[in-house]
């Protein structure tokens, strides 16, 4: 591969670069929390959200997880940002990074206990902390469903029907994931909901992610082709 700044477009690099944390960072913060949730003494994933790993003695693990996978989304966020450079590029752009935000801070404001995790805890008691902690999903899951609907209608004007339709299909569950998730709290229909919530994020993010690395010129012949901007 040549150097030459003719025939290397180092921007192009670095923005498909930032895109590929797009693609890394649900695999990641899935399966180690799997992993966590299968060695945890007490913990239940029919009837426990992910992040009350937070809790107990090795509680820093899921912490440390949740806010590497938050910086990931922020790379990926940056990344959308230079990929498409428009208002719905930068609309995407700025609430992906508002959900990475707020995985961050979530990670680092942990939630309230409930009965039988961690292990003894009879639950019932809201703190500050743990209300900080649902406020952050809360809004985390919001932007991301409205970055998701702003990416469908992007993905629209530009006549890509299959890329569209996983943004509307993507905020619908998110939203209605969540709002399930939270309205049925601890049981395992809740826990499903939440699920799904979660699970319908990261694959939003992942398949919108390795799309725009696909639209961003390859950094080889970009120079060459001069393209127009997205």
């Amino acid at each position: 591969m040549s150097d030459d700044a003719s025939t290397f477009d180092r921007a192009a690099a670095v923005t498909r670069s930032l895109l590929g944390w797009g693609v890394v960072a649900g695999p990641f913060y899935l399966v180690v929390g799997l992993v966590l949730a299968l060695t945890r003494s007490g913990f239940d994933l029919s009837r426990h959200a992910l992040s009350l790993l937070m809790l107990g003695e090795h509680g820093w693990m899921q912490r440390t997880t949740i806010i590497v996978a938050g910086l990931m989304v922020l790379a990926a966020a940056y990344g959308v940002l230079r990929a498409i450079r428009d208002g719905r590029g930068l609309a995407i752009g700025i609430l992906t990074g508002v959900y990475g935000l707020c995985l961050v801070l979530s990670g680092i404001v942990i939630p309230d206990p409930v009965a039988g995790f961690p292990p003894g805890a009879e639950g019932g008691v809201a703190s500050a902390g743990g209300i900080g902690h649902l406020m952050a999903g809360a809004l985390g899951f919001v932007a991301l469903a409205v970055a998701a609907f702003t990416y469908s209608r992007w993905a629209a004007q530009r006549g890509a029907s299959g890329q569209s339709r996983l943004g509307v299909v993507s905020a619908v569950v998110i939203v209605a994931g969540f709002v399930g998730g939270a309205a049925l709290a601890q049981s395992p229909a809740g826990v499903a909901l939440l699920w799904l919530a979660v699970l319908a994020g990261w694959a939003w993010l992942a398949l919108a992610s390795a799309h725009l690395y696909t639209v961003v010129p390859h950094p080889v012949i970009a120079e060459r082709t001069r393209p127009d901007p997205v």
